[in-house]
């Protein structure tokens, strides 16, 4: 039997247990002798691309779902996968788990199910278009790709196949967000005037000399598809996202989790706006070039305006204001203006936004369960892609500095050819997709 045989047969035989009306998805471990846990035929098998904050954070906490195994563990800095591997190993009490340079080899592997990706926003596309071929369920960190014309190809790709997608904006599954969206799309503050998102400034340093890379990083492999530079500590690891060439700033940072709150307060996670203007401040000089403060506002074609900026502008987090008054949510909490529209309830008729289970684990928990059912994730691909296409017109109107009009149908920029070529950006042999 071939890898793809195997992964189909594991598939069906997930989707043959989950329609025995009279049984659980997967056999009880009691029943199988095996203490707390399910038998390792009946749990899903993980492969992690990426082992950094994120990726880190991932392996401590699927590590603790029972219907999972963490199988294969990559990344291009060894002494951060060893470390994961030590956590798995020590977690299951075994020496069982596999470690891997070379993301190519984890999806090669016919015994991985799903995979968790956490790598730079720049790596994000070429592993998932991999991946997606080779019949792998996929959790995907935020933001969704690098550029909109990754994203979409990613989106194709995954709607293409059975693949179960999870992007990783896990303030959809957290209570006081859901409940602020339910207000709000519910009318509990009137008709929408305008959502505010404000998020962190981005920052700045001087230029960096060139050094040695550590011993024990790839990273040639690390650059990947990006333009060749010279090596640096600064410009790896955490610090990727201050860089253009990587990702977004913090406009693709941190405007992937609030401006995705914000569609889904407004209703509008299948749709993107017509109009995109604002203002950023760049760095001059030094190896960090994305925006360090940053406002630009989006025209719908219906709806209220949505506002995003750094906090010189708005405070942090996304506030949702009608004519009868406003909620604020971030992740400290939520207010409202008058108090009363917090103790407001929803009605059984009314819109009614997924509830996720109430521990921290949620947005992990639901991605397993779909695995299992098939069923739509919380925040499937096309709602991860559509948010983060605001941020990324965004970061595109404060680089030209010319309002840009654009058609969410079609996904184009309507009579700009500069930044029309923004939406996507060239690779570096051999990569390529």
């Amino acid at each position: 039997m071939n890898a793809f045989d195997r992964l189909a047969t594991r598939r069906e035989f997930l989707k043959r247990a989950t329609v025995l009306a009279a049984a659980p998805c997967f056999i009880p471990a009691a029943a199988l002798g095996k203490g707390p846990r399910p038998a390792p035929s009946n749990r899903i098998t993980l492969g992690f691309l990426g082992l950094g904050s994120m990726g880190l954070r991932h392996v401590n906490g699927f590590k603790h779902e029972s219907d999972c195994q963490i199988l294969a563990l990559c990344d291009v800095d060894r002494p951060r996968r060893e470390e994961a591997a030590r956590l798995v190993n020590e977690h299951y009490g075994n020496r069982d788990c596999r470690q891997y340079a070379d993301f190519r080899d984890v999806i090669a592997s016919p015994d991985v199910d799903a995979l968790c990706v956490s790598l730079p926003d720049h790596w994000h596309s070429i592993p998932v278009l991999m991946a997606v071929r080779a019949g792998k369920d996929i959790y995907g960190e935020k933001p969704l790709a690098l550029t909109i014309a990754e994203g979409r190809a990613m989106v194709e790709a995954v709607n293409r196949t059975d693949c179960v997608w999870q992007t990783g904006s896990w303030q959809r599954s957290t209570a006081h967000f859901r409940r602020a969206c339910e207000l709000a799309r519910n009318g509990r503050i009137g008709t929408l005037q305008k959502v505010e998102v404000g998020i962190g400034r981005g920052s700045r340093i001087e230029p960096q000399p060139q050094m040695p890379v550590p011993e024990g990083f790839d990273y040639e492999m690390w650059l990947g598809p990006a333009p060749w530079a010279p090596y640096t500590e600064k410009r790896c690891h955490w610090n990727f996202r201050w860089i253009l060439d990587y990702s977004g700033g913090q406009v693709t940072d941190s405007g992937a989790h609030h401006i995705d709150i914000a569609h889904w307060g407004m209703g509008k996670d299948h749709t993107g706006p017509i109009e995109v203007k604002g203002v950023g401040k760049f760095p001059e000089d030094g190896l960090w070039n994305a925006a360090v403060t940053h406002r630009f506002t989006c025209r719908y074609a219906k709806g209220p305006p949505l506002c995003v900026g750094s906090h010189d502008y708005y405070p942090e987090g996304i506030r949702f204001t009608g004519d009868l008054g406003w909620i604020h949510v971030a992740r400290g909490g939520m207010d409202a203006h008058p108090k009363s529209v917090l103790r407001e309830r929803i009605g059984p008729e009314e819109i009614r936004l997924y509830e996720a289970p109430p521990d921290r684990q949620g947005h992990r928990r639901n991605f397993l369960d779909c695995v299992k059912t098939r069923a739509r994730t919380i925040t499937p691909i096309e709602i991860g892609h559509r948010s983060i296409a605001v941020a990324h017109l965004g970061n595109i109107a404060m680089l030209t500095g010319r309002t840009i009009r654009w058609d969410p149908e079609t996904e184009r920029i309507l009579g700009d050819p500069e930044a029309s070529r923004m939406l996507s950006r060239p690779m570096r042999a051999p990569w390529g997709f």
